[in-house]
């Protein structure tokens, strides 16, 4: 299966995942809390799927299939403005990680790649504005997430994140308050996975992805 034609969404940190009819497993059939829907080839019948993980909470995974992945992709997205972030897991020299603490859930720095920014610009950026660190070099790119949000005047917006692995050197961090981050801490990821946490999942598949444990039993998946 060519990992191209998935597209992966949280909404209301519901794993939404496009993909084509034909790449439908029996993993998918039978997997637990997730629900299974063919898209119809009617626009207005996505917005009725998208209120389904929108509104309620009763599954973990919900997969949209059509024959023309190109078709379901561009109709799913039409339902969405969208905008790009840069963010970033900071690592330092003695192998500890850089987590926030914002609004009830453990959260990395991140932050909208402004006009005439490059990502890693952005990224970069944003770690200094959020947590005071300076003198940053950007070792690798992780992951993108995708998850939904409403705007101010109730539009639904898709925030793709880029998220790269940062290296630094320990030193003290300074929270920013005005962003609602309580505080900013180093942690070693054994250290992370210690104790219950909530955390969003798009920041797990960035942790994950830099570390070789699987989802760990402690974390509890942060609902807005």
């Amino acid at each position: 299966m060519d990992k191209s034609q998935i597209y992966k969404i949280y909404i209301n940190e519901v794993e939404v995942i496009l993909k084509p009819s034909s790449d439908i497993t029996m993993e998918d059939v039978m997997r637990d809390k997730s629900i299974i829907v063919k898209y119809t080839g009617n626009k207005k019948d996505l917005l009725d799927y998208i209120s389904i993980p929108d509104q309620f909470l009763r599954s973990e995974r919900m997969i949209i299939h059509y024959a023309d992945y190109a078709v379901l992709k561009s109709d799913f997205k039409s339902h969405f403005s969208e905008i790009e972030a840069g963010g970033g897991l900071v690592r330092n020299d003695r192998g500890e990680y850089l987590f926030i603490f914002r609004r009830g859930s453990w959260d990395l720095p991140k932050g909208k790649i402004e006009e005439n920014e490059t990502k890693k610009e952005a990224t970069l950026r944003e770690i200094s504005e959020e947590t005071g660190i300076e003198k940053m070099n950007i070792v690798r790119k992780l992951a993108v997430t995708r998850h939904t949000y409403r705007s101010n005047v109730g539009k639904r917006v898709i925030k793709k994140s880029h998220w790269y692995l940062v290296d630094t050197v320990k030193q003290p961090l300074i929270p920013q308050k005005n962003e609602d981050i309580e505080k900013a801490v180093w942690m070693t990821l054994d250290e992370f996975f210690s104790k219950k946490r909530q955390v969003y999942p798009n920041i797990l598949d960035v942790i994950h992805k830099q570390s070789s444990q699987n989802p760990n039993p402690n974390i509890q998946f942060k609902v807005k």
